[in-house]
């Protein structure tokens, strides 16, 4: 059984004021998931009508569970994060599937790619708590409820864009060499069972027909759209707890906005 795994590739290297650039696979297959977002939103925006049908239906109907979900998980007030949100899911889900195609890798497959998400996250929920409650509130709010925590408190911030990025990767590339662990196994078994047929039968990996397909639909379809769930699913409890309605903020800063507005 012959099984190579390995990371994505590195396709050429050029180098811009002295410095190194790699384009690697990972790299292309972004700007295919780009562009092919960019297409599709061209596709089902490029003829609105006020009594939509068709596909104008299925994608306001996606829109408005989307805005519906947004609502429910971070409240009224916090609906302008929603193109946000729904921007990510559909990066994080296109880019698991368009590993399907076999011509580009899985961008989810990719730590730093998962990193890169969870750090905009993270910048997002520090800004908003600065904004929000002001910067000694949010620098105090790693004493609390004792000083002694502020280690812990440090770590735990630190550790938030970590677990979600490694979740969404570890679970993606974990599929990924299953599902190639699965392929070699059943060359494998194939070859054991029917090598000794002589002629091109024998060749034939009889058993990695509609096996690997249906694992398939669960390590790359569900398993894609689970974890791309999921990781906005954080990104809204991560973004919403530091944008509460405008009632819980402090009193300084109701009264700060009092006075910007008379």
């Amino acid at each position: 059984m012959d099984l190579n795994i390995t990371g994505p590739g590195v396709y050429f290297t050029f180098h811009l004021f002295g410095i190194p650039i790699s384009i690697s696979q990972t790299a292309v297959a972004l700007l295919a998931v780009t562009v092919l977002l960019i297409v599709l939103a061209f596709i089902v925006t490029r003829r609105i009508e006020k009594r939509p049908a068709g596909l104008q239906v299925i994608v306001e109907k996606l829109v408005n569970m989307l805005y519906g979900l947004v609502e429910s998980t971070m409240g009224k007030h916090n609906l302008k994060f929603a193109p946000y949100i729904g921007t990510l899911f559909l990066s994080s889900f296109f880019g698991s599937m368009i590993g399907l195609t076999k011509i580009f890798a899985s961008t989810t497959g990719d730590l730093s790619v998962t990193m890169a998400w969870a750090l905009v996250t993270t910048a997002l929920v520090w800004y908003s708590n600065i904004k929000n409650f002001g910067f000694k509130a949010w620098l105090k709010g790693f004493t609390e409820p004792i000083v002694v925590m502020t280690p812990m408190n440090i770590v735990s911030e630190i550790a938030n864009p970590i677990s979600m990025a490694f979740r969404h990767f570890g679970n993606v590339a974990g599929g990924s060499v299953l599902m190639s662990v699965v392929y070699a196994a059943l060359a494998g078994l194939s070859s054991l069972i029917f090598g000794w047929i002589p002629g091109i039968i024998g060749e034939i990996p009889f058993f990695q027909v509609g096996i690997p397909a249906i694992l398939s639909i669960y390590f790359d379809l569900f398993s894609g759209f689970v974890q791309a769930f999921v990781f906005c699913l954080l990104t809204m409890i991560y973004v919403g707890s530091a944008n509460p309605p405008r009632e819980e903020l402090p009193v300084r800063k109701k009264k700060a906005k009092k006075k910007k507005s008379t």
